[in-house]
């Protein structure tokens, strides 16, 4: 079994609170999107932590220095995950790690522009990371590239950590996804930008499940 995330990546705070009670019954995970929390802050986190209490909650802060200080008040504010860019290097990474073990919750390493993936993964999950993230941006995804040989690369080395991968994910790949060592599947625009954002989210937690 994998669990499903959806990324709420929209700017406007009421657009996505909407959104999320739309899919909230549908996914496991609700992650406010990194431009979404730099934009509206750990009020919204607080919002959708109230609202939705069944779900998961991910902040995509994308941590990049500063570690501890910077993702410890999201944890405060009940944040489930955070993610740490797997580019910040292991002091910045061990940063996240040291606060989400002070309450009790996960670090995600974005190996987002990362060269060396897997020396990395095995590094970050030594010193405590709970998911290692396969993830292809926007604009890598725009040029082409699809998470799928670097998923397999980091599901090889079988370090124990859980693996979410994130880029391009829809209906039609999450099997392949699930299959190739997914614990995490992730999409975004699958979701919000379905005719019927609900159904899309029920059949990608159905293929997940």
């Amino acid at each position: 079994m994998a669990l499903t995330q959806m990324a709420l990546d929209s700017l406007d705070f009421d657009a996505t609170v909407a959104l999320a009670e739309t899919v909230a019954p549908h996914v496991d995970i609700l992650e406010i999107g990194t431009p979404c929390i730099k934009h509206n802050g750990i009020k919204l986190l607080e919002t959708l932590k109230a609202k939705f209490p069944n779900n998961l909650i991910l902040v995509d802060l994308k941590t990049m220095d500063a570690g501890e200080y910077e993702a410890e008040p999201f944890y405060k504010a009940g944040a489930d995950i955070c993610t740490v860019l797997g580019a910040s290097g292991i002091a910045t990474i061990k940063g996240v790690i040291a606060a989400a073990k002070k309450y009790g919750k996960e670090c995600q390493v974005d190996m987002i522009n990362v060269d060396d993936k897997e020396s990395l993964a095995k590094e970050a999950v030594a010193a405590g990371a709970d998911i290692i993230g396969v993830h292809t941006g926007l604009d890598a995804q725009a040029a082409g590239h699809t998470p799928f040989a670097d998923l397999a690369a980091i599901a090889a080395l079988n370090t124990g950590a859980k693996i979410s991968v994130a880029g391009g994910v829809k209906a039609a790949t999450a099997q392949e996804v699930k299959d190739a060592g997914a614990a995490i599947i992730v999409a975004g625009a699958a979701i919000y930008g379905a005719a019927d954002p609900a159904a899309a989210a029920s059949e990608i937690t159905a293929i997940a499940h």
